[in-house]
């Protein structure tokens, strides 16, 4: 789906918005997605950050759901520039059923109407209100898990260093799949795939201009936004670090958890040899995507303590 979309059209300044039209009509209706699986699904308007408009997230809960559920809090991809919380909500359904989780997918605001730190902010405003209504919702406020691909697995850590930065919620762990980290776009991965995979270097300029505009590459760059640029990585949540050995991400996310590591902080990281971006999503019955999928599986389950 999305493969198609950038192969199809390069994302550059002049074609974000063609691309946000051809998003629209790729990602299916929310009932469509859920087809006969056993989820009630229902959208919520919340508080956004102070100053700042309300937020809409999409809540997936299993009918058959225990009392104390873990809940994923999912956090779309697209560059910070393209898509809709619908888009990833497949996983997050099967995840649900999976754990007897509650879901939930939270619509930010997308660059470059809305430059950093909208995005980042918008999501921490979802997850204090999925803190808060815990109880509410069934959900076990210790065993809350923010979850996102790309642009989502940017957001994630970002979301997460918030928390720990602003005494927020409790985070159990922050799942970091192929994450969007670093604005700079210097590393050897990034030059590597220069031209070529489904976000290439020129389609991660063009956001990441879009996203900080005159600040980026600059230390006024939000290090929330950008958390590659976060000074210090010490009391995070457990993070899971998933990434193909193909892409642009692989050496900044292999970055992050060799400094979380540093701190004496719990990193779980996987680099997938011949895995493109996105490739677990995309090409789900390849071995090694397989491979990766139960291995985030088993980190999950050993985070929430699930069978």
């Amino acid at each position: 789906m999305f493969l198609d979309l950038v192969e199809q059209i390069p994302l550059r300044a002049d074609t974000i918005l063609v691309n946000r039209d051809h998003f629209a009509t790729i990602v299916p209706p929310v009932e469509q997605i859920v087809g006969d699986r056993p989820v009630d699904v229902e959208d919520r308007v919340v508080p956004g950050p102070d100053g700042a408009p309300d937020i809409t997230l999409t809540i997936v809960r299993p009918r058959d759901l225990a009392p104390n559920a873990p809940a994923f809090y999912c956090i779309h991809g697209g560059g910070m520039v393209l898509g809709n919380r619908y888009f990833g909500v497949d996983g997050l359904i099967a995840d649900a059923l999976r754990f007897g989780a509650v879901g939930v997918s939270v619509e930010y605001r997308l660059a470059p109407e809305h430059p950093a730190p909208a995005a980042v902010e918008d999501c921490y405003a979802g997850l204090v209100w999925l803190a808060e209504h815990a109880e509410e919702l069934g959900v076990d406020a210790s065993r809350i898990v923010v979850t996102g691909a790309s642009a989502g697995g940017g957001l994630s850590a970002g979301v997460s260093l918030l928390a720990r930065d602003r005494g927020g919620p409790h985070i159990a762990g922050q799942v970091l799949l192929c994450p969007m980290l670093d604005d700079r776009n210097e590393s050897v991965s990034t030059r590597q795939y220069d031209g070529r995979g489904a976000w290439d270097r020129n389609n991660n300029d063009t956001a990441w201009d879009a996203i900080l505009g005159p600040l980026r590459f600059t230390d006024e760059a939000s290090p929330y936004q950008v958390p590659a640029r976060m000074a210090d990585l010490s009391n995070l949540p457990p993070a899971f670090i998933d990434v193909g050995a193909a892409e642009i991400f692989r050496d900044e996310a292999t970055e992050y958890a060799l400094r979380i590591w540093a701190t004496g902080g719990n990193a779980e990281l996987h680099v997938w040899a011949g895995g493109y971006h996105g490739f677990s999503g995309f090409s789900p019955d390849a071995q090694v995507s397989r491979t990766a999928e139960e291995t985030r599986l088993s980190w999950l389950r050993r985070i929430l303590r699930s069978p």
